[in-house]
């Protein structure tokens, strides 16, 4: 399916008018919650010099759970988590009774969990150059000319890294051999990491002028989970984030692209401050239905599993044969746990939270539970208290989409869009569209829309 898609999308390319730009950069602020704008402690000058020339949206409501790699996803597909498939940062295999990876893609290339077609695709099958540097559920990507994945392995780093770019990399003194060591450091790392992230997109821009490139800062999230939200460590955070956006603007101009290009700055989801981590897994065993080897692994007859995702948790039942009983059953109690502020049955999965039952995609759960504001899940098998204290506070993400902090902040400037303009709220899934419009290309199949309002006239 995805690659008829892709056949028709480069048929359709000559039905397309002609282009308002030549040039999008899609930045990625990871963890860059809509609220940091306007926060008088926040320092981003260049973000908002370019909002200033450029659209800004107020918000913007992002993917369930509002994680990582869902994310990034869904806004490069412009569909939801039902269709693009990268339904969270892991999810539970029922068969094998494990948690799989996603994030950071330690495992699998992009074109076996991402089932919908990505602008890079669209972009490349239109006969356009595209970049990605370090963007989630990228790896092995055909249609990225010049691309590293987001990987913390330095062998996986280096397999999937395109050969011409890490030899220009080596060449130019980017310390493309730290990717794993700093992986390891922490939130040192991160920022160092971002640094050297900026290094590779400016090498990529002034040498090859990419019609659409991709990249993902990571330094503001970490220190986020690190402190929480709008904290001393975050607003440096994202202050050093501003330095890594003007290292991009500053790039197009010494390529001489700058008047053709189009920056979007935007992020995969906000955070909340955490206080207090619920474990369902404790809940559950205390009436039976989750049992573990030595505190270690899920036991062969334990009925029910309930995976942590942040600020959501995924409960999966593991008994085929009883699904509907047990569900009755432990409904009522995961509801009234401290600190659940709501639960989402499956026939409630896509009108609220854009996803599809575990009949139609196993890796989905049969239940979601909510976090409220002040709280996050764990899923340890090993501990028997429900709720554990957290002190000194932290910063999780994975809540429901809809709560105040985790919308997430968007920018648009550059060639082909209006000037110092506010709109109040947007979707992610309006990123994908907007950016086919700008390069002239088709996207058909789009969960969202064209942000009409932002595009010049």
């Amino acid at each position: 399916m995805l690659h008829r898609t892709l056949a028709l999308l480069a048929a359709a390319t000559t039905l397309v008018h002609a282009a308002p730009t030549e040039h999008v950069i899609l930045v990625s602020i990871d963890g860059w919650a809509h609220h940091y704008f306007d926060d008088p402690k926040c320092h981003m000058p260049t973000v908002k010099a370019l909002a200033a020339k450029g659209v800004r949206a107020k918000r913007m409501e992002c993917s369930f759970p509002t994680v990582t790699w869902t994310n990034h996803t869904t806004l490069v597909t412009g569909v939801h988590p039902a269709k693009h498939g990268v339904l969270a940062n892991e999810y539970f295999d029922r068969a094998t009774r494990k948690k799989v990876p996603l994030i950071p893609d330690p495992i699998f290339n992009k074109d076996e969990i991402v089932k919908s077609p990505t602008i890079y695709d669209a972009a490349k099958a239109a006969g356009l150059t595209t970049a990605g540097v370090i963007w989630p559920a990228s790896r092995g990507a055909k249609t990225l000319d010049w691309t590293v994945p987001d990987v913390g392995d330095q062998e996986l780093f280096e397999k999937y890294g395109s050969p011409s770019l890490l030899e220009d990399a080596r060449a130019a003194g980017i310390p493309i051999e730290k990717q794993a060591e700093w992986c390891k450091l922490g939130n040192p790392g991160k920022a160092q990491r971002d640094y050297m992230y900026s290094q590779l997109a400016q090498l990529i821009i002034k040498k090859h002028k990419p019609n659409f490139l991709a990249i993902h800062l990571v330094s503001l999230d970490s220190f986020e989970h690190s402190n929480g939200r709008q904290v001393p460590e975050a607003y440096w955070a994202a202050n050093d984030s501003d330095n890594r956006v003007a290292d991009l603007v500053r790039a197009t101009e010494e390529a001489g692209i700058r008047d053709k290009t189009t920056f979007i700055i935007t992020t995969d989801h906000g955070f909340v401050t955490f206080t207090k981590s619920i474990n369902a897994n404790a809940a559950l065993k205390k009436d039976g239905f989750v049992k573990s080897v030595l505190g270690k692994s899920l036991a062969p007859d334990s009925q029910v599993f309930a995976m942590a995702e942040g600020g959501a948790c995924f409960v999966y039942v593991l008994d085929d044969a009883n699904r509907a009983t047990i569900l009755k059953q432990i409904t009522p109690t995961l509801a009234k746990l401290e600190g659940v502020q709501g639960v989402v049955e499956a026939k409630d999965f896509d009108s609220k939270l854009h996803h599809i039952t575990a009949a139609k995609d196993g890796r989905e759960p049969d239940l979601v539970l909510l976090a409220a504001d002040g709280y996050t899940f764990t899923d340890s098998l090993a501990d028997n208290d429900v709720i554990i204290p957290n002190d000194p506070p932290k910063g999780a993400h994975g809540h429901f989409q809809l709560d105040a902090n985790l919308y997430g902040g968007f920018v648009i400037s550059g060639a082909g869009v209006q000037q110092g303009k506010v709109v109040d709220e947007i979707k992610n899934i309006d990123v994908t569209p907007t950016m086919a419009r700008l390069l002239g290309i088709p996207f058909p199949g789009a969960d969202g829309r064209v942000l009409d309002e932002a595009l010049a006239k």
